[in-house]
């Protein structure tokens, strides 16, 4: 199946299943991302494992899991970090104890700790801000007299379509015209060309989702399509470099893919590598333009 092939049939199947667990949200929501996030932990671990580290990977793991079920639970960001802050806290310890009693200073506890922690901030942290970013139209007014359901949705969407539209711009103007590359040591797929076709295409697809969605959305704290192509602008960015980034950790461990929970597609890092940047970076920025 060739990579194009590859892309359709995951956004056939994937978007349905994302749409209707987005709009039940609550647990329904919440169980299936955190147990995206203990994988993903696992696949990081994994790649850790290939270059002789022995993580603490059902404890990260369970925690990764943990940060999303919390998120869910603590839907706001007051009510979320200080949970936040005492499971990774307590990772971080536990961690030194198993290192300390289990393990000794022959087996690398320093990174053996340290990608422990690692792993569960990379894929739980991350996929936290998914039922973050469904509560934050209800937690700040932005529906009106809308279906809150929906306004979930919609806010979701925005780094969603960023960050898919701006993939897919990238991939074919890369594919088409891409000769000088990007990070050739580390994605030699990746082009400039892609980054300057990539970036408009996801700032291109945020004015879009604003046009779509500020008709059902009218507290949205954002001026206007331009406001909304700026953070576009900012996810596309934030997309590449989360793709980088997971690209860069397979390179270190010598492995093609994260993972094979998708068969003929990779691991869950595969899927969401770039979600892993733009997902916290849409709460950040909608926050911010909310204000306290």
């Amino acid at each position: 199946m060739s990579e194009l092939a590859r892309r359709w049939s995951v956004a056939g199947v994937g978007i349905p299943i994302v749409v209707v667990l987005l709009y039940a949200g609550g647990w329904l929501l919440a169980v299936p991302v955190a147990a995206l996030a203990a994988l993903g932990a696992l696949e990081g671990y994994r790649l850790a494992e290939a270059r002789g580290i022995e993580p603490m990977s059902a404890l990260g793991a369970a925690v990764a899991a943990s940060l999303v079920l919390l998120a869910g639970w603590r839907s706001t960001w007051g009510g979320f970090a200080a949970g936040a802050v005492t499971l990774i806290g307590g990772l971080a310890v536990v961690a030194l104890l198993v290192a300390i009693f289990r393990r000794g200073p022959a087996r690398s506890p320093l990174a053996a700790v340290a990608i422990t922690v690692f792993g569960a901030l990379y894929a739980g942290l991350a996929l936290s801000f998914v039922p973050l970013l469904r509560a934050l139209p209800v937690r700040d007014g932005w529906m009106g007299d809308g279906s809150a359901a929906w306004a979930g949705v919609l806010v979701v969407a925005l780094p969603l379509a960023a960050t898919w539209v701006g993939d897919a711009a990238a991939y074919f103007a890369g594919s088409a015209w891409g000769r000088k590359k990007l990070a050739p040591t580390i994605s030699p797929n990746k082009s400039w060309v892609g980054v300057w076709v990539g970036v408009p295409g996801a700032a291109g697809a945020a004015a879009l989702w604003f046009v779509v969605a500020a008709p059902f959305l009218p507290g949205v704290p954002l001026a206007g399509p331009a406001a909304a192509a700026g953070i576009g602008a900012l996810l596309g960015v934030g997309a590449i470099l989360g793709d980088l980034s997971e690209s860069l950790l397979k390179r270190e461990a010598g492995l093609k893919d994260s993972g094979a929970v998708f068969p003929g597609h990779g691991g869950v890092l595969d899927r969401i590598d770039a979600l892993i940047f733009t997902l916290p970076g849409a709460y950040a920025a909608l926050a911010l333009a909310s204000g306290p």
